[in-house]
């Protein structure tokens, strides 16, 4: 189909540049404070994000049902409003959103509990809504016509920011380069087509021009007003200059590819003359200011050349749904260890009700996972990946100075601990006894062929072990 969609564009007389592989190379970043906060960066592994916004009120999945896409993507509810009718009422929702449960520290100390070290929050999402106090438009958290404006804390985005980083969090502002509710985006002179801009950029060169201000003003309002940020983390990747679109950003289009230049390098030096050192994530544009990468919903199945993080729910969507079915701790636990031990950083996304709590269920895995992780974060924290990486249910970290190396073991739910862990790839240090994280006991091991065996005693297996297990030993 995507090959069908360019020839058509040919046929058509599109004068298309010539676009890069899917596959482009990493560009390393050169700024030293930069780089000394990416490695800083890939020493906490574990953070949270919170998608959240007036769409909770409808429990649907947040902005892309005013999108006139892939309805199976985009559905709105009841099936079969029409559209105009259905974007009238969403941008009416901010008028019922009053969050009267809203209580950021509430969220920061479970996550805090949990092990989380960093935060990235939505402070605007592609429908155009503002959970911050922005000057930029009217269509924000503050506004008159939203009833939680009344609330002292009603400028949501400094609220959280504030309690994460009062709880020691790494702080991340999630902003949307496209905006479906600016007129200088989706002119309403004419209709979408899809998720990209819906006028000509060439025929109408101010009107972007007023969009690329209006971008950088809110991004430098977030910047220079809201405390201490480390990362910027820029969604909606098809917004980029048209030199650099691939194939599959050329799939996110079903009208011809136009130049969205955001002026990525502008943004990014206002951004660090306010906060020196930070962290720039233009995700899925590939190039000066993508200083990690972001698989969404995937791990990958071998460690990467570059930094990369995995932005995963822990539902099943980014936003609050109804009865939303939450992942395991098993499973979460799993994941963790499995992305760290690939050389990644894990992203838990949690998405609160219109009420502004979480489910009960989310403090309930955030409770259990900080209970393993109190135990066995030396495992995760401050580690670098170690050849080879995984070994059936076994995955290996190794801490920063190369000296301690941890075999983590993936115990199935609801299975205790076997006899024998066994593993090849990395052998102790001769002499050395494997440690146990959780338990005072050392265990001897032994070589067989190529494969290292611990052996397990009884009285070892059959305690309370959950999720996984440590063994840590000198190589």
């Amino acid at each position: 189909m995507r090959k069908y969609f360019l020839l058509l564009l040919f046929m058509a007389g599109y004068n298309l540049p010539m676009f890069a592989q899917e596959e482009h190379p990493y560009v390393p970043e050169t700024d030293t404070a930069v780089l000394h906060k990416l490695d800083n960066w890939q020493d906490w592994k574990f953070g949270l994000m919170i998608h959240w916004g007036p769409y909770s009120i409808k429990g649907v999945v947040e902005s892309w049902s005013i999108c006139p896409e892939d309805e199976g993507w985009t559905q709105r509810k009841p099936y079969g409003i029409p559209y105009y009718q259905y974007l009238q009422e969403y941008e009416a929702l901010p008028t019922k959103f009053n969050p009267v449960k809203f209580n950021p520290s509430k969220w920061a100390d479970a996550a805090k509990a949990a092990g989380m070290k960093y935060l990235v929050f939505t402070t605007k999402h592609h429908d155009g809504f503002n959970m911050f106090d922005t000057k930029q438009s009217d269509y924000k958290i503050t506004a008159a016509n939203v009833p939680f404006s009344k609330n002292p804390k009603a400028n949501i985005a400094r609220e959280v920011f504030d309690a994460f980083r009062n709880d020691g969090f790494h702080i991340g502002a999630y902003f949307s380069k496209p905006d479906w509710h600016s007129p200088y985006y989706w002119w309403p002179y004419f209709p979408p087509k899809d998720r990209n801009v819906n006028y000509e950029i060439k025929k109408y060169p101010e009107r972007w021009k007023q969009f690329q201000q209006f971008t950088y003003k809110q991004i430098e309002e977030l910047m220079s007003g809201y405390g201490k940020i480390d990362i910027l983390w820029l969604d909606g990747g098809w917004v980029r200059p048209l030199s650099m679109q691939t194939e599959e950003s050329l799939s996110w289009s079903k009208t011809p590819p136009q130049d969205q230049d955001i002026n990525m390098p502008a943004i990014t030096e206002m951004a660090r003359e306010h906060q020196p050192g930070l962290i720039v994530v233009d995700r899925s544009v590939h190039g000066p200011y993508e200083n990690y990468r972001t698989p969404e919903q995937q791990i990958p199945a071998k460690p990467l050349s570059y930094p990369w993080e995995t932005c995963m729910t822990m539902g099943n969507s980014w936003s609050y749904v109804p009865g939303d079915q939450y992942k395991s701790t098993n499973t979460i636990i799993h994941n963790l260890v499995d992305i760290v031990a690939k050389g990644g950083n894990y992203l838990l996304n949690i998405g609160p009700g219109p009420d502004g709590d979480f489910d009960p269920v989310a403090y309930t895995r955030l409770d259990s996972i900080g209970q393993w992780m109190s135990v066995n974060g030396s495992a995760i924290y401050n580690t670098r990946v170690i050849a080879p990486y995984k070994d059936g249910k076994v995955c290996f970290t190794q801490l920063k100075d190369g000296h301690l190396v941890n075999a983590i073991y993936l115990l199935p739910e609801n299975e205790q601990l076997p006899g024998i862990i066994s593993f090849t790839g990395i052998v102790p240090r001769r002499g050395t006894k494997v440690r146990v994280l959780g338990s005072k006991q050392k265990l001897p091991w032994k070589v067989s062929g190529n494969q290292i065996n611990i052996v397990i005693p009884k009285s070892l297996q059959k305690a309370a072990w959950k999720y996984a297990v440590v063994f840590q030993f000198e190589k």
